[in-house]
Formats: C-alpha cells, sequence, structure tokens
C-alpha cells in the first residue's frame, strides 16, 4: 500500500486549480466557445441527408450548456462542481463529434449512391 504525500502532486491530473480550485469561470469560456464553434459546424449540417442527427446534437449542446450555466449557481463551488463542467464540456465535444461523422458518412453514402445510378 502506497503512502499517502503530505502535500498534494501538483502534477497530477486531478490536482490540476482547473479542477481544484477554480470557480468555474474558465469552463463557462471554453464550452461557450465549443458550443459555438458546434453549432456553426451543425446547423449547417442539417440541410444534407441525415441532417436530423446534426440537428438533435444540436440541441443537445445547448441544453448541456445551458445546464453547464445552472451547475455554476446550483452547485457550491469546488470540485464537485468543476467536475460537473468538464463532464459538461466533454459531452458537448463527443456529441459534436459523433453526430458531424454520422451526418458526413450519411452524405458521403448518399452522394455515392447518387452517383452509381448516373
Amino acid at each position: 500500500m502506497r503512502a499517502m504525500a503530505a502535500d498534494p502532486d501538483p502534477t497530477r491530473i486531478r490536482e490540476q486549480p482547473a479542477l481544484t480550485s477554480s470557480r468555474g469561470a474558465i469552463w463557462l469560456i471554453v464550452g461557450g466557445i465549443f458550443t459555438v464553434i458546434a453549432l456553426a459546424v451543425l446547423i449547417p449540417m442539417t440541410a444534407l441527408p441525415g441532417g436530423v442527427f446534426a440537428l438533435v446534437a444540436t440541441i443537445v449542446d445547448g441544453v448541456v450548456y445551458l445546464g453547464m450555466v445552472v451547475t455554476t449557481f446550483a452547485i457550491p463551488p469546488g470540485r464537485r462542481r468543476l467536475g460537473v463542467l468538464a463532464i459538461g464540456l466533454l459531452v458537448i465535444a463527443g456529441v459534436s463529434l459523433v453526430a458531424a461523422a454520422i451526418v458526413a458518412s450519411s452524405a458521403l453514402s448518399a452522394s455515392s449512391a447518387l452517383s452509381a445510378v448516373s
């Protein structure tokens, strides 16, 4: 069994200031930037084949970011709040990436199907 150090190791990922002592503003700023970029990519994709996935992802991203904003008021400052904000950011990124990949794949399949018919 390893001994517990008296001083936390600042190089450990779980000990970084963004996850231990921040009030969460940086997570909201980065989450807002991610959301804006995701919406800028996903909204035009709604016109493509499989665009319903982009529409759903757009709604999910907006709701998750709204949840991040509510989190800053609903959860007291500390590791729990910062963890929830970090997870929200990862969800926005993951949902957007998966939806963009699905829509791009659907559009590519539809395009190759049309070229095979002609």
